[in-house]
């Protein structure tokens, strides 16, 4: 009846990981009686996890982002506190369970904190930037925030029921196979990779959607902001990408299970690898583009002037774009491609170095000629800026130095290079510069500056003696070593993750001291940092419907234009009738049901499967009866609202409905 499920999959085998589940569980028991208890549930259903309201689907993914954060920090502390400690001696991790912290700190670092950061972040602040009410398609964005819950929560569950992959996130066969990994935990890898990618497609075919067809009146491509600009690329990059992880994550299911041979011997290796591939190079930039976005808005407010150089920086952001889908190869200029095949990704792979350099001489440029305030969001940008450049130096070495390093920690500090200070900065950058639009108070600067200067400082002692250990051979995914020479090495990398940890409290403590002072951090105006774009043109936080009148939009940064222009118009505006969606249970239905059926499949129980099998089917037909469904917000609620706000409508023309 349980199929594969007994007592056995409790986590027995480790006093460590016997720990790790039950502050699972204990966390998850502690929030649902503090819900309970303040009686929340009720709110929390109807104004939350039901709503299709862009703003609050943002929040909630970027609520997901923050606590898969801790959950990989807390992996990367044991990886490291073992490697450093596990001289001769096996230290506390049994090799396994090592393997098991290695690949799902990957696995949650890349689809559980970058990716719903990101998508987070598109959902708050696209519509409001491009003068829209809401996105093209709510239900899609909804849907892929809970099929993203959902795969995360498999990682989190493994902990507690049975073991996650010890194949590293990559799940390269045969490694994945049945052969060397028959328990459960790869299993555990392809769903939750399966229902994230899905999620992650159908958010991406939202945003593209809505930017190209429901920007403001006189918005053309090139008015738009660089954020939005780069969500553009990151959603086709999404929509091009992702199918082929899905496909080689469903083939390696289907090996596993039916006995297929999609990836046996060293042809299907490389048909997988080069399914993953086309993936994966892509992806770094789907994470990466969004933070330039950041990084631009962030030095255009605080530096006081237009970007220098707006057009070269969206040249450049597409140019990114481009490069990123052709470049995938370079990865494998040993399989016997082809002198012409070798030849033309490696002219391909340099060239994306061009647009890289051009948008930092452009921010740089904009810093220089403009006065800049050393805020929060643009300390992370000025830690990017000087950051990223070492990773990027780097990159090139695997050129010119002998191919010894390259399955060393030398490619481990490179790839780190570039994803936290050009990923994560910048998504720290947007939550800071953007919380304010958000909740209507600023986040509390002394904690945030403690934070940053912790990320900064970890980040350095972390990585930066893998670059050393890469040059004496240090293989990578190692979990004890008996070279002497090493040691002193992997002890301060050990400390630079202790202090990322207390930047990761730093955060939670502003976070707290912020909601603590909310009245005292309240945003002296709708637009506390005298911004550029369209969104500090709303409410902070926003009403339902973004924009009382659709803006009409004249020029680069509308809302810097008009300020400075003094033509606000105060007068009363005409106000006409709203029509939002309506809320819907079908997004969370099908997370819950999905999540449902990933691990009756993982763990082989039939039924449970059909059911929830049944019950997808069920959330997505009862979404098909309320897909036109709305609600209408009068034009008296809307006047009423608008005045107490204090928002000119002056921005508009006539409101559509």
């Amino acid at each position: 009846m349980l199929g594969k499920l007994t007592i056995d999959a409790l986590p027995f085998y480790s006093g460590v990981a016997m720990a790790g589940a039950l502050t699972v569980v204990c966390g998850a028991l502690g929030v649902v009686a503090i819900i309970t208890w303040l009686g929340r549930w009720r709110f929390l259903w109807s104004e939350w996890l039901t709503s299709l309201d862009h703003k609050k689907i943002g929040i909630m993914y970027v609520i997901l982002a923050l606590i898969m954060l801790v959950r990989g920090v807390v992996d990367a502390l044991m990886i490291r506190t073992q490697q450093a400690f596990a001289f001769e001696p096996h230290g506390y991790l049994p090799p396994d369970h090592f393997d098991q912290i290695f690949t799902s700190h990957a696995t949650i670092m890349m689809f559980f904190v970058a990716m719903p950061f990101v998508l987070g972040l598109f959902s708050i602040v696209i519509p409001q930037q491009i003068g829209a009410r809401r996105v093209a398609f709510p239900f899609m964005n909804s849907a892929g925030l809970w099929l993203t819950v959902s795969g995360a929560t498999l990682v989190m569950i493994s902990l507690v029921v049975g073991r996650f992959s010890t194949a590293y996130w990559t799940a390269y066969p045969p490694q994945s196979g049945m052969q060397f990994s028959p328990d459960v935990g790869v299993d555990y890898w392809i769903w939750a990779v399966l229902l994230s990618s899905v999620g992650s497609i159908l958010a991406g075919i939202s945003f593209l959607v809505t930017i190209v067809k429901r920007r403001a009146p006189g918005m053309r491509l090139m008015m738009m902001p660089l954020f939005t600009w780069t969500a553009l690329c990151a959603s086709i990059l999404i929509i091009f990408a992702y199918p082929s992880l899905i496909v080689a994550a469903a083939l390696l299911g289907l090996d596993r299970h039916l006995g297929t041979q999609f990836f046996a011997g060293s042809d299907g290796v490389l048909n997988y690898i080069s399914l993953f591939w086309i993936w994966g190079h892509p992806h770094v930039y789907i994470l990466i583009l969004p933070a330039c976005g950041i990084y631009s808005e962030v030095v255009a407010t605080f530096s006081g002037r237009r970007l220098f150089g707006y057009k070269s920086l969206v040249y450049s952001m597409v140019a990114i774009t481009g490069l990123s889908l052709v470049v995938w190869l370079h990865h494998f200029y040993t399989i016997g491609s082809g002198a012409d095949v070798n030849a033309f990704f490696g002219r391909a792979a340099p060239l994306i170095a061009v647009p890289t350099i051009v948008t930092i001489v452009c921010w740089s440029l904009t810093i220089y000629l403009g006065q800049v305030k050393f805020s929060v969001p643009m300390l992370f940008t000025l830690g990017f800026i000087v950051t990223f450049l070492v990773g990027g130096i780097t990159g090139f070495l695997f050129a010119v130095i002998p191919p010894s390093i390259h399955d060393t920690t030398f490619r481990v500090a490179h790839f780190h290079n570039l994803l936290i200070p050009g990923a994560l900065f910048g998504y720290f950058a947007g939550y800071q510069y953007w919380f304010p639009k958000a909740f209507g108070f600023r986040l509390e600067e002394k904690w945030g500056r403690r934070a940053f200067w912790c990320w900064i400082v970890g980040f350095c002692l972390a990585f930066m003696p893998l670059y050393i250990l890469g040059f004496m051979g240090m293989p990578q995914r190692l979990n004890r070593s008996d070279v002497a020479d090493w040691q002193p090495y992997l002890i301060v990398a050990q400390a630079g993750v202790l202090f990322i940890v207390c930047g990761v409290t730093f955060l939670a403590i502003q976070i707290a001291v912020s909601i603590r002072d909310r009245k005292a951090l309240a945003a002296s105006s709708n637009d506390p940092w005298n911004g550029r774009t369209l969104e500090w043109a709303t409410a902070s936080p926003p009403a339902t419907y973004n924009f009382a009148a659709v803006p009409h939009v004249q020029g680069i940064d509308p809302w810097w234009t008009l300020k400075q222009a003094g033509t606000l118009d105060h007068r009363s505006a005409r106000f006409h009738d709203i029509i939002m969606p309506g809320k819907s249970s079908a997004g969370i239905m099908l997370g819950a049901m999905s999540f449902v059926f990933a691990f009756a499949m993982i763990w082989q129980i039939w039924w449970l499967a059909a059911a929830g099998g049944l019950g997808i089917f069920a959330a997505v037909l009862s979404q098909t009866f309320h897909d036109h469904a709305g609600q209408r917000i009068p034009a008296s609620e809307v006047e009423a609202i608008e005045s107490r706000r204090g928002v000119s409508p002056a921005l508009g023309r006539e409101a559509r409905t």
